[in-house]
């Protein structure tokens, strides 16, 4: 393995969740050192991926959770940094010249446009990014020689797939969705689903917001609004397919009727990979894809009735504007109430569906400000209602 193509160094963040977890797998195994590390609260991870990795810094954007860390870990040479400007400023100083980051929900928007604006390369797995203020960021990443490389399976496929004609021959872009755990549901039988099923998803092991995002289909909607805006294309373009197999991650359709795929196992070691070493290829530790053994691939049209958000994601990005960021903001709310288990797994989608349509004036509100500005309000918003509709 030429290990000239890895990076010299790399920060992940979010380095406590999956994706970050299996970026800290793909580094170790390469031989890549961790520069810098970031995570929430969850302490006893933090301290033994220190002590495993020996990053230069470590932020803890709990200041509570930092001053723990910083105690169970004086004895190493890691400094250990607390709060979200601290987390901003180490990104802006870190000499790793790659970022990967998988910090969830829209706390990953600011640290992903300080990246940005150093220049760095970043293997990006938070769509909240794109979803909120992605015309803006690839405006930033023109000005500052920034590049985003996609880590969600879909969009890295899709990635993958543009490598093989120029953006004016795309025709169309299939993304693919396994459907959640509740693929085949109608409206009624939604009803008597509850955490434990939703959390229970057939092919991926996800942190359990994302887990259920995916059984509402919110989570392809947000890929939609990521695609659109990754990719320059309309939303017209985005065509999403049901495929339960999880085999072939995306598609990109060409002008004279190609379709180019990308398959792999499920297994997100594979995204990051390529992230830290594109535009090459090396050898890694991902089970080769066996044809024979998958025997057979399906692929089915989504239930848009039964999944409300998805096309509610489609009218978001039309719209523009504030409104992606409401949906994000209003999601998060909802989803956290279902976690907590005070409303039920329909009322996430009805919560969404009315306050997105009772905010999509907000649509004129174009800065970066009047966008965080309106998901805070309809956060406020979306805890009222969700005080109301209570189960």
């Amino acid at each position: 393995m030429n290990k000239n193509i890895y990076p010299s160094s790399i920060a992940v963040l979010g380095a406590t969740g999956s994706v970050g977890i299996q970026a800290l797998d793909v580094a170790e195994r390469a031989g890549v050192p961790v520069a810098l590390m970031s995570a929430r609260k969850n302490v006893s991870s933090a301290e033994n991926l220190i002590r495993h990795f020996s990053p230069s810094v470590f932020v803890m954007t709990e200041e509570e959770a930092a001053r723990s860390l910083a105690a169970r870990v004086k004895d190493t040479k890691t400094r250990v940094l607390a709060g979200k400007e601290a987390l901003l400023d180490a990104i802006r100083e870190t000499k790793a010249p790659v970022v990967i980051h998988s910090i969830l929900g829209e706390a990953g928007l600011l640290p992903a446009i300080a990246a940005v604006e150093s220049g760095k390369q970043i293997g990006l797995a938070n769509k909240e990014t794109m979803v909120i203020a992605g015309d803006l960021v690839n405006e930033k990443c023109k000005e500052s020689g920034a590049v985003i490389i996609p880590v969600d399976s879909e969009h890295s496929a899709i990635f993958q797939c543009l490598q093989c004609g120029r953006p004016e021959e795309v025709r169309s872009i299939f993304l693919t969705a396994s459907g959640g755990p509740f693929y085949g549901y109608d409206k009624k039988k939604l009803k008597t689903v509850d955490k434990a099923k939703t959390l229970a998803h057939p092919t991926w092991k996800m942190g359990e917001k994302i887990t259920v995002d995916s059984a509402t289909l919110m989570n392809k909607g947000f890929e939609v609004i990521e695609a659109v805006r990754l990719f320059s294309l309309s939303p017209e373009q985005i065509k999403v397919v049901i495929h339960r197999e999880s085999i072939l991650h995306s598609a990109v359709e060409y002008i004279d009727s190609a379709v180019i795929a990308q398959m792999g196992v499920p297994d997100m070691r594979l995204c990051v990979q390529y992230a830290l070493t594109y535009p090459h290829r090396v050898e890694g530790d991902v089970k080769p894809l066996s044809l024979t053994e998958i025997g057979k691939m399906t692929f089915a049209e989504p239930d848009c009735e039964a999944f409300p958000l998805l096309p509610l994601a489609y009218r978001a990005i039309e719209w523009g504007g504030a409104v992606p960021a409401i949906l994000n903001a209003v999601n998060e709310e909802a989803v956290s109430a279902f976690l907590e288990e005070k409303i039920s797994f329909c009322q996430i989608s009805e919560t969404v569906q009315t306050l997105v349509e009772e905010m999509q004036n907000e649509k004129k509100k174009t800065t970066l400000s009047e966008r965080l500005d309106a998901a805070n309000e309809a956060r406020e918003k979306a805890k009222d209602y969700l005080l109301r509709i209570r189960k």
